[in-house]
């Protein structure tokens, strides 16, 4: 979608937050660290960005990208950031989530064993 790919990964604390009242187990399953160097490493993404708000708004208006994309749980009003990027021209790409392949389902597929 752009010349360079910069995620934004959620913080420890901030997984917690996000994840707190959903009802499920404790989160996150890898740290932070390990999710930003295993991300880095690939070969498409330019960095990884931790951030700790619930939110990656503050990261959004930082960095001010010409595109935002978001996983398809998500639509463009629910987007933290995308006001922003709209409104200095960029645009904001919602890509579908692979079936199948969430923390949860994995989760999910190690208690039944």
């Amino acid at each position: 979608e752009g010349d360079a790919l910069i995620v934004g990964v959620n913080s420890d604390r901030s997984v917690r937050g996000v994840k707190a009242d959903k009802g499920g187990p404790p989160r996150p399953i890898t740290p932070e660290a390990e999710r930003a160097e295993l991300l880095s490493a690939l070969e498409c993404v330019d960095a990884a960005v931790i951030f700790d708000e619930d939110t990656p708004a503050e990261i959004v208006r930082t960095i001010q990208p010409d595109v935002l994309v978001k996983g398809g749980d998500y639509t463009v009003e629910k987007i933290a950031g995308a006001k922003e990027v709209l409104a200095h021209g960029g645009s904001v790409e919602i890509i579908p989530l692979v079936p199948g392949r969430s923390t949860s389902n994995i989760i999910d597929k190690l208690k039944k064993g």
